[in-house]
């Protein structure tokens, strides 16, 4: 009932801060203000960890702003919204006054609807969500990238000191604020601790894999075992590829590899010197890979994973988020020969149109979501969290935000 004490007030409670590049998250006492025209203030539940949140946090970031709650892979409850917003439900206490012989009250209490942030928003009324071509909807990107609301202020204030949001969702705060085209609620039968996780990680590696035409009956590689790289062969399992290489430099990712649905595992360190892994792949795929896939981030790999790619026909997609500044490169050869490369944003997926689906799938047994669940944290214990991403033996942290 608490929550419906809220409405329109300022939440005082808890988030993680980064105060500046480079430096550890730091637990402060922070003030959320209420949801403007149009917004949404969550109570977040769990939320997991993801590289992204440590590319802004390590400074590699060129669009990072600082101080900042980071946090982009939540899930909550909608604590209440702003004037305008009809496609998710706040928490709601209804009073009866009945009569009969005597006057009495009944009191029903509803609650808000389970969500999902987006950090990809889908507005459905841009020139992006109409072209019918994309899911990088344009109503919110400017201000997004920016820190701030689409009003261009920000909702979170520590000491008096106004903190930046980030990619429109900041989910390392127990309450925030999203605009109401980067929110989507999900049946409330699904655990958020683990659907969470369809906030990124694993809703962009199925949309990068079902969202190509021709994936069933070919070969596959994947340049990187951790969450993403482990869900594109989830999702190459799933559309029914004919052979399923991962790729990792982490002899401790075969197990994982394999358990998701990898046909082979190939450690590029362990080849013969001077043998490069993309002439590897070639050499044992008889010309190359029909679908090649960087889950990686780093530039060489990018490259290495387009060139295994089958002269004529290969298409490789880069998900990964190189540093900024970084540029990729390849002989132009490699292109007018047949090869595609192109890139996956939030895997093509848009988030208010397919998500609610996904976390049926999920529900129905049809994609792994539990099996990403590695590590589990607290929110004072969130910096431990991060630490765990980088130990190599960590799919997914999940963060407990009421702890």
């Amino acid at each position: 009932m608490a929550e419906a004490d809220t409405v329109g007030k300022i939440i005082t409670c808890k988030a993680a801060v980064c105060w500046g590049a480079g430096e550890p998250l730091k637990v402060e006492v922070v003030e959320v203000d209420p949801p403007k025209a149009h917004e949404v203030r969550i109570k977040i539940l769990y939320t997991g960890i993801c590289h992204t949140d440590e590319y802004t946090r390590s400074g590699k970031d060129a669009e990072g702003a600082f101080p900042v709650i980071l946090g982009h892979e939540g899930g909550g409850i909608v604590e209440s919204i702003g004037e305008g917003v009809t496609n998710v439900k706040p928490v709601r206490i209804i009073y009866l006054h009945l009569r009969r012989s005597f006057w009495f009250l009944e009191m029903y209490w509803f609650q808000g609807d389970h969500v999902i942030p987006l950090y990809t928003a889908e507005c459905r009324e841009c020139k992006f969500c109409k072209s019918g071509k994309t899911n990088l909807c344009g109503s919110v990107r400017a201000t997004q990238g920016q820190g701030l609301m689409p009003d261009k202020t920000s909702r979170f204030t520590v000491n008096g000191q106004r903190v930046f949001h980030f990619m429109g969702t900041s989910t390392f705060s127990q309450y925030t604020v999203v605009a109401d085209v980067s929110v989507v609620a999900v049946n409330p039968s699904a655990a958020l601790e683990k659907v969470c996780l369809l906030g990124c990680g694993i809703t962009t590696a199925w949309g990068s894999v079902v969202k190509q035409q021709g994936v069933k009956g070919s070969t596959v590689a994947v340049f990187g075992c951790g969450c993403i790289g482990l869900g594109v062969i989830n999702a190459s399992v799933l559309v029914g590829a004919s052979r399923i290489i991962a790729v990792d430099v982490n002899p401790g990712k075969e197990t994982w590899a394999r358990e998701f649905g990898a046909t082979d595992f190939v450690n590029p360190t362990k080849l013969p010197e001077g043998q490069r892994i993309q002439d590897y792949l070639v050499e044992i795929t008889d010309g190359g890979l029909d679908f090649t896939f960087d889950a990686t981030g780093n530039v060489d790999v990018m490259r290495a994973a387009l060139e295994a790619c089958h002269k004529g026909w290969g298409v490789s997609t880069i998900i990964g988020v190189a540093a900024a500044g970084k540029e990729i490169s390849t002989r132009p050869f490699q292109l007018v020969t047949g090869r595609t490369w192109r890139g996956s944003a939030f895997g093509g997926v848009k988030g208010r149109t397919e998500i609610p689906g996904l976390v049926e799938d999920y529900l129905n047994g049809k994609i792994k979501v539990d099996e990403y669940v590695t590590h589990k944290r607290t929110l004072s214990t969130i910096n431990d969290g991060f630490h765990d991403m980088h130990d190599g033996d960590c799919i997914r942290c999940v963060v407990d935000m009421n702890l």
